[in-house]
């Protein structure tokens, strides 16, 4: 028996350091706010525009609507159960079957909303069936960094401002392939935590 948790402890270890090895030092600046109540660590260019808090039942989804232009970050944690956050510019009640950009991590979720996505967009907190009920609370941030130009769209666009869009376009492709592969990663993960766990008891 003193062998077998001796096991599960260092198996549990290895997890621990492969995970903040692999896990990028962006991706760990986000997901510290997840600790962080008093609102320090957070950068200085972001302001709180909102927070959100709410309980959702197994399997159900709870809907919200952004109006606020520029780009906006999304901090969902959830305090009890899962809850799982989809965004879309194409409907108002985005699922996992219809989004445009999603985080379903078993903690802390974040999205990042660029600010060339078309308003109102359509936010989607969805309850996942492993829990009967899920509370959450998101924190809604703007970018000051990121300034809003509410000409860029215009029929004139200068040559720059297509630049301008083009690089925030290719910014925006890594964000979305980063939080594709931060979910991927969870999910090995955790795959991985359930063999190990299985093969100990």
């Amino acid at each position: 028996m003193m062998l077998r948790c001796s096991a599960l402890v260092l198996a549990l270890v290895l997890v621990l350091v492969l995970v903040l090895a692999l896990l990028p030092s962006r991706a760990r600046g986000l997901l510290s706010l997840a600790e962080d109540d008093g609102g320090d660590g957070v950068p200085e260019e972001w302001t709180l525009l909102h927070v959100v808090q709410g309980h959702i039942g197994a399997g159900n989804y709870s809907y919200l609507r952004l109006n606020h232009d520029g780009r906006i970050i999304l901090h969902m944690r959830s305090l009890k159960g899962d809850a799982d956050l989809y965004v879309s510019d194409k409907t108002l009640r985005p699922s996992f079957d219809t989004y445009k950009l999603q985080s379903a991590t078993c903690g802390q979720d974040v999205v990042v909303v660029p600010g060339d996505l078309v308003r109102p967009v359509g936010i989607g907190i969805y309850g996942h069936p492993s829990h009967r009920e899920s509370e959450f609370e998101m924190r809604v941030f703007y970018d000051q960094a990121v300034p809003h130009d509410p000409f860029e769209r215009g029929p004139d666009a200068s040559e720059d401002g297509d630049k301008r869009r083009t690089s925030a376009q290719a910014t925006e492709d890594e964000e979305d392939d980063y939080q594709e592969e931060e979910s991927i990663f969870w999910t090995i993960l955790i795959g991985l935590l359930k063999i190990i766990l299985e093969i100990l008891f």
